[in-house]
């Protein structure tokens, strides 16, 4: 019986207990909201603006946008290369078309593949080293006249006097 009676009071503590708050899946959503970075495509026609997420590990980074069903015109990833190096990306599990955008360390764009091939297993590269990759909606970069040589940043340097609040900030100086 003595075995009982601290049992019985633990169990009862236990069952006085508040149980643990649901997760606030909104204020989930407002952190994914808040951790996209802007990133800035100065083309001939203008400049053009994404809030994009970023793949910052190697886990993001093979997942990347695989079995997303859509993504929105002003929406994207990108791929951070740290260090720079020759990157090779493929559409296995990808349901859509994007354009991949291989970034220069001087934030020029080396290569543009448009309108990928959704679950292709056909290697897309630069064949040089770059600073990153960005992928966008297929078809985006042909709509808005983004080509290669066109300059790329993100970060509080896309956004002057923006209040952006990163340590992701690319700035190439200008030409």
């Amino acid at each position: 019986m003595k075995c009982f009676v601290p049992l019985l009071a633990f169990g009862l503590i236990a069952a006085c207990s508040s149980p643990k708050a649901a997760p606030d899946n909104g204020a989930q959503a407002q952190a994914a909201t808040a951790a996209l970075l802007p990133v800035v495509i100065h083309t001939a026609k203008g400049p053009h603006r994404f809030d994009v997420e970023v793949a910052d590990t190697p886990e993001a980074q093979e997942k990347g946008l695989m079995f997303r069903k859509e993504l929105g015109p002003t929406t994207g990833m990108l791929f951070p290369m740290d260090p720079p190096r020759t990157a090779s990306f493929w559409m296995k599990d990808t349901l859509i078309p994007l354009d991949m955008i291989f970034i220069r360390t001087d934030g020029t764009i080396a290569f543009l593949q448009g309108d990928t091939e959704p679950y292709s297993r056909a290697p897309v590269s630069a064949g040089v080293p770059v600073a990153a990759v960005l992928e966008l909606a297929g078809g985006r970069a042909a709509a808005l006249g983004i080509a290669e040589g066109d300059r790329v940043a993100w970060g509080g340097c896309a956004v002057p006097g923006g209040k952006v609040m990163t340590e992701r900030n690319f700035c190439p100086s200008a030409p």
